[in-house]
């Protein structure tokens, strides 16, 4: 998993509340176990018509935005099934991080599992980052998480709490697996100990 320190990005306005996982990634999708190849069907029945087509009007569908690495949304982002296929989607399109007031919890869970920073901030000051994100892709925002802060593109800075080990494992780019693996050595040892002392397991 990619280190996330310091993102400066478009961000894409998407000011619907109650995005749920099936939104976000369709269930005729979930039938890889792959990470990669998602991002074309991220948000797909709000991005194409029944014929494929892209839809003009879908905000990663504009020119302006399909670029954007944030995403700033309304409450209750990520509700509905627990599929992780939704963090992959979004990772794969390109999307690092999501503002916005408020996450269903397995969602916001598996974005930090699949280095994806979700930040909660307050409605009013979601709204102020919104209205920032409706100029386009000359309205950069930065993400910093070793400061825990947000910056808008005209340099409003809003600060955001996250939880001290999920902050670390986003900083040094460990998912579950690269945690276990920092134990190896520890591991290693175990297994050899234990060999010893019970030949018979």
């Amino acid at each position: 998993m990619d280190k996330f320190e310091t993102l400066t990005g478009i961000a894409a306005p998407m000011p619907l509340v109650n995005i749920d996982t099936d939104m976000i990634i369709p269930k005729q999708f979930l039938k890889t176990i792959k990470r990669e190849g998602l991002g074309v069907n991220l948000f797909d029945e709000m991005r194409y018509d029944d014929n494929g087509n892209e839809i003009p009007d879908f905000v990663l569908n504009k020119p302006q935005y399909r670029e954007a690495e944030i995403l700033v949304a309304g409450d209750n982002f990520g509700c509905g099934s627990s599929r992780e296929h939704a963090p992959w989607a979004l990772k794969d399109f390109g999307i690092k991080a999501i503002v916005a007031p408020s996450y269903a919890d397995i969602f916001y869970n598996n974005c930090f599992k699949n280095g994806i920073l979700p930040i909660v901030l307050p409605s009013e000051e979601v709204d102020i980052l919104m209205k920032d994100a409706e100029k386009g892709q000359n309205a950069r925002m930065t993400v910093d998480l070793e400061a825990q802060t947000v910056t808008s593109s005209d340099g409003q800075v809003f600060s955001f709490e996250v939880d001290s080990f999920k902050k670390h494992c986003l900083l040094e780019g460990l998912d579950d697996i690269g945690l276990t693996l920092a134990k190896v050595d520890a591991i290693d040892s175990f297994e050899s100990q234990a060999s010893q002392s019970r030949p018979w397991v």
